[in-house]
This record gives structure tokens, C-alpha cells and sequence, in this order.
């Protein structure tokens, strides 16, 4: 019963609640898509523009990377925050792609808005969405090619352009390909996590190179420690060098000479039981992840071996890896059995400020789990760029030795999809081949934006290379200058575009699945 005239029986929301319904619900969906798609599309291709981004904290960095970009947004609408999952899901993945994923689910997206406002259901739309995923899917099988060695190197070539590395291009996707096979040959996966990046902030790009182990700044303590050790044994500390304080305050009484003496005596006693047990070893190189006592460390300077301290968590663990050493806790546990051999330690003295270290390199390991890539430059946002795109590089390089399955870029997969997705369509007697029809419009949103951003003219391209697609013969696609032609130099692991793919259509058809927003807030 209601309790006056015109109440209703029940309230399920506060007067402020704002409902939204109908076909308003998808265009405001759509439109917070558009905001992200339009704001990533300049970035993308090898023509790509760049980005700045000027955070709260003063700092700036400079990027086409669109994982970046997205993960620097701050983001409030419910559609939003749906993309940025999508994005997040796509780097943790495949670490490339992620771009390519929104500007997919936006052109998606659109296609169903044009379809939606002339009464199409949005059931039709991701039935007809769902049977084009996989069509594209199908094609996708006939078209993944082996990963031969010079495809790897397309592969990783394709994933750094438009990353600010392409004065040294065939050198960043050489030495990519190098670090991947180090970790390989060695017993280790070919993974991205196994390549650290070390800026050296001296040069130019060119004089980047492979560390096969690991580098780092720290200060050496003592300038007449030894330098350019070869095939040194190394002994690794996770801890400190040094007698350990007690944990309570304490007083000692000492009546006598003879006691301090015995008091004195006994410090260096334990002190020197360190120094021996390291000694004794044959370690030439010793590398702790804490302080070092002042008379260890010249007592072992005297004994013709190299300390590095207060190395981190990470770098220790790298330092491990890189040589084969087993990390102790207990220095009077250590064995000749633990240590590890590096090929060559040498360290670079800098001058001697508040901000500058010295640079120790690790080089020359045998069978080196991690490996180092040296990048030269001024260490700023540019080579903070160049970085980022070695990253996606390797992550990308990675997944094609992985799988052993690569695909054509430049657009080319993805007009082929477009072409597979209208050839199956033709077959579909309902409404659903107007959903699929537009999806394979959508597929083409790539090589046109390749298109747009090299400044041509996206329509014309965009049917010359659909009537190429359809010839079925040669890899046809758009080329780094906007025109269509082959791509034999541009490969892209098959796990990027069919993930980009799958993610960015679920995302559409999870959209369009929504009828009825309810806001709390009233907005």
C-alpha cells in the first residue's frame, strides 16, 4: 500500500540517484570511449606524435607509449575506468599493444553507435560481434607465420619504432634480440624480466651495447681497490659485513688495562673471523647488500679484493643470476662451493659529488640467468623514451620465441580479418550481418589511422589495400610512409594483435550489454 498519493510503495534510491536508460546509456558509454581513443590515436605507428605529461609533482615525461599515457590518467566515469582495465590487461599481458586494444574497442564502440540510433538491439549487435570474433579468430590461424630468425628481429624492430629509437633502430632490435638469446643459451627462458636496463648518461644512443651480467652505480669505497678483474670469483652477501649491534642499550665495566685490552682484542678477533672466512673462500670480488666495517674492508683491500656494498634487494638478486653465486645471510657459513665466476668486473671513477656514483659493470658472465642492456644518451626524457620502448620491444620479442608464431603489421592482419569477417557475413541472413559488417569497418580503424598519421588520405588507402585483401595474394599493408604496399620488415608477435583483439571486442560487448546506469552521486 502506498503510504500518501503519488508515493510510491517502495523506494529503491535516494532522491539525488540519477538513472539513466535506454539507447542514452550506450552513447554515454561510447562517448567516454571516444575521449580515449581520440586521445591515443595520434600516438600510434611509426609516425606517431608524442605526449607530454607534467605531473603533480613538477616532473615531465615524453611518450607516445599508450600504456603510459592511459596509467597517468585520472579517471572517474564508470566507462573509463572499463578501458583502463582493458589497457592495464593488455600490458600485463603482452606489454605491447595497448594502443592498437583502444583504438579497437573505440571504432567498435562507434560502429554500434551508428547501428543502435537506426533501432538496432545491442543483443543483435554482440551476437553479430561475437560470431565476427571469431572469424577474425580463423583468419588469424591462417595467417600466423614461424618466427625465423629475421622475423624475431622485425618483431622487435616494429615494436620500437616510433619510440624515439630510430637513430640507432637496427642496433636497440639487434641488442634486443642478443640479450633474449644470452638468457636462452644459458638455460634460461627468453624473458623480458630477465634484461635489466642500465643508463650509463654518457654518449650518444649508438653507444649502447649488451652487458652479458650486470651494472650499477655505487661508490667504491677505497681507490686502491683492484679493477678489471677477469674470470673473478665472487662471493654474495645479502646482509652486512660487520659485527651486529646489540638490540638493548648496555654498559660494560672495565676495571683494568688488561681488560680493555681483552675487550679490544676479542672485537677484532670476530671482526677478523669475517675477514678470514671470506678469504678463505678465493673470492676476489665480494658484493653485500649492507655496510662493511671499516677494518674488513681494508683488510680485505690488503688481501687484493674488490667490495661493493649496500647493493639492493633487486641488484643483488640480478648480481646472483648473473653469476651463478648462491646469496648467503652468514658469512661464516660461506663456502668455496657458493661462489660464482664473472668473465670481467671492472669500475669507472667518477668525480666525487652528492649525486654522482661510480659505474661497476659485470660483464663477460658464462652462463648468464640475467642480462643488461646499456643505454647511452643523456639519461633524460628522451632516453627515458628510448627505454620504454625497449621495454615493449622485449616483451614483444619474448612472446614471439615463445609461441614461434608471428603476424604481418602495417594494418595488414587486421584488413585481412576485416575482408574474413565480410566473406563470413555474407552467409548471415539476420540483422547480426549488420553488426558484422561493422565490425569489419571497425577492424579497418588501424590501417587508416596508420594512414592519417603519416598524413594521407585514410579512404583511398584504406579501399586500395581492402581490394588487395581480398586478391588473397601477397602481405599487403600500409608502409611507414602511408602507402600501401608490402610489410615483410613489419611482424608483430600473434599473441599482441589476437589478444588486443579478444580484449578490446569483449569490452564492446560488455558496453553494450548495459541498459540502465545508476548514479549515487546524482551526475
Amino acid at each position: 500500500m502506498s503510504d500518501g498519493a503519488g508515493k510510491p510503495p517502495v523506494v529503491i534510491a535516494s532522491e539525488q540517484t540519477s538513472v539513466t536508460s535506454g539507447t542514452d546509456v550506450q552513447e554515454k558509454l561510447i562517448s567516454a570511449s571516444q575521449v580515449f581513443s581520440n586521445l591515443l590515436k595520434p600516438t600510434y605507428g611509426p609516425r606517431g606524435l608524442d605526449k607530454m605529461l607534467y605531473k603533480t609533482d613538477g616532473n615531465t615525461a615524453i611518450t607516445n607509449d599508450g600504456a603510459k599515457i592511459v596509467s597517468e590518467l585520472l579517471v572517474k566515469h564508470p566507462a573509463a575506468k572499463m578501458l583502463v582495465s582493458m589497457c592495464e590487461s593488455q600490458e600485463e599481458a603482452c606489454g605491447d599493444g595497448v594502443t592498437t586494444t583502444m583504438l579497437l574497442c573505440g571504432s567498435l564502440l562507434q560502429e554500434a553507435s551508428t547501428l543502435l540510433r537506426k533501432g538496432l538491439h545491442p543483443l543483435t549487435l554482440v551476437d553479430g560481434y561475437r560470431a565476427s570474433l571469431s572469424a577474425a579468430i580463423g583468419q588469424i590461424d591462417e595467417d600466423a607465420q614461424e618466427a625465423s630468425e629475421d622475423r624475431v628481429v622485425a618483431v622487435a624492430e616494429t615494436a620500437l619504432r616510433g619510440k624515439g629509437a630510430e637513430v640507432a633502430l637496427d642496433l636497440f632490435s639487434s641488442l634486443v634480440v642478443e640479450a633474449l638469446t644470452a638468457v636462452s643459451s644459458s638455460g634460461g627462458e627468453p624473458r623480458a624480466d630477465k634484461v635489466s636496463m642500465f643508463k650509463s648518461g654518457k654518449g650518444s644512443l649508438r653507444a649502447s651495447r649488451l652487458i652479458r651480467g650486470v651494472a650499477f652505480r655505487r661508490r667504491v669505497p677505497l681507490d686502491g681497490l683492484p679493477n678489471n678483474l677477469e674470470d673473478a670469483p665472487v662471493a654474495i652477501m645479502g646482509g652486512e659485513l660487520k659485527i651486529r649491534s646489540m638490540t638493548r642499550d648496555a654498559q660494560i665495566q672495565i676495571s683494568s688495562a688488561d681488560q680493555l685490552d681483552e675487550f679490544i682484542g676479542a672485537e677484532k678477533s670476530r671482526k677478523d673471523a669475517i675477514s678470514d672466512a671470506l678469504i678463505a673462500t678465493g673470492a676476489r670480488v665480494v658484493l653485500c647488500g649492507g655496510e662493511v666495517d671499516k677494518e674488513i674492508l681494508h683488510r680485505l683491500a690488503d688481501e687484493d679484493i674488490l667490495i661493493i656494498a649496500e647493493l639492493d634487494e633487486s641488484e643483488i638478486r640480478n648480481a646472483s643470476e648473473a653469476t651463478g653465486a648462491e646469496v648467503n645471510d652468514s658469512v661464516l657459513d660461506i663456502s668455496p662451493e657458493d661462489l660464482g665466476i664473472c668473465g670481467l668486473i671492472a669500475w669507472e671513477r667518477n668525480e666525487a659529488t652528492d649525486m654522482v656514483e661510480d659505474i661497476i659493470r659485470i660483464d663477460g658472465c658464462h652462463t648468464p640467468g640475467v642480462v643488461t642492456i646499456e643505454v647511452g644518451g643523456d639519461g633524460k626524457e628522451a632516453t627515458e623514451e628510448v627505454i620504454r620502448g625497449i621495454h615493449d620491444s622485449l616483451r614483444a620479442t619474448s612472446l614471439a620465441l615463445e609461441e614461434n608464431q608471428v603476424l604481418p603489421g602495417g594494418g595488414c592482419a587486421h584488413s585481412r580479418m576485416a575482408d574474413a569477417v565480410r566473406r563470413e557475413a555474407e552467409a548471415e541472413p539476420g540483422r547480426a550481418r549488420l553488426a558484422m559488417e561493422a565490425f569489419a569497418r571497425a577492424l579497418e580503424v588501424i590501417p587508416a589511422t596508420l594512414v592519417e598519421n603519416a598524413g594521407g588520405n585514410p579512404l583511398d588507402h584504406v579501399l586500395e589495400l581492402r581490394a588487395a585483401s581480398r586478391d588473397g595474394g601477397d602481405l599487403v599493408g600500409i608502409a611507414a610512409d602511408g602507402s600501401v604496399g608490402g610489410v615483410d620488415d613489419a611482424w608483430h608477435p600473434r599473441a599482441v594483435i589476437q589478444a588486443g583483439l579478444e580484449s578490446a571486442t569483449e569490452t564492446a560487448m560488455s558496453m553494450l550489454r548495459i541498459d540502465q546506469v545508476i548514479s549515487s552521486r546524482g551526475d
